[in-house]
């Protein structure tokens, strides 16, 4: 999933539906957002998959399970720890966590749907551990 994800992410985010994507690269005071439509239509093949394979075909409605956790994940990931639209975060958090988290940091750093780096949302390379974010980078960021 993770690999859909990032291709996602990359090529339709910041690609085609970017008109979608880009109210989450800028700052605001809604509770929603116009990017929050994406897990709309990404929990539909979810619930289709598991709708019509329940006890029917299980490869299925273990890939409806699969997107479904996937998506859970990536909420408590994204929306609750990385951008705290629920105010909690761990108090002990592994280098694997602060990893993630300064990925998408680096991610909104670039505000345009171009020259965007770190697409990953549950997955960032090394590489991201020892980049320094300066904190006037993020002013107007949605977290």
């Amino acid at each position: 999933m993770e690999g859909v994800a990032w291709f996602t992410h990359k090529y339709i985010m910041h690609g085609f539906l970017w008109s979608w994507h880009r109210s989450h690269h800028k700052k605001h005071n809604h509770t929603l957002e116009r990017n929050d439509l994406f897990a709309l239509v990404f929990s539909i093949p979810s619930i289709l998959l598991l709708y019509f394979s329940l006890g029917i075909n299980p490869y299925l409605t273990a890939a409806g399970i699969g997107i479904f956790l996937y998506g859970l994940f990536y909420f408590i990931f994204h929306d609750v720890i990385v951008h705290q639209r629920i105010k909690w975060r761990p108090k002990n958090r592994s280098s694997y966590l602060n990893r993630m988290i300064k990925a998408h940091y680096i991610h909104h750093i670039v505000r345009t749907k171009e020259d965007a780096e770190a697409f990953g949302f549950l997955y960032a390379p090394k590489k991201f551990e020892k980049r320094e974010i300066k904190p006037s980078a993020l002013e107007g960021e949605t977290h």
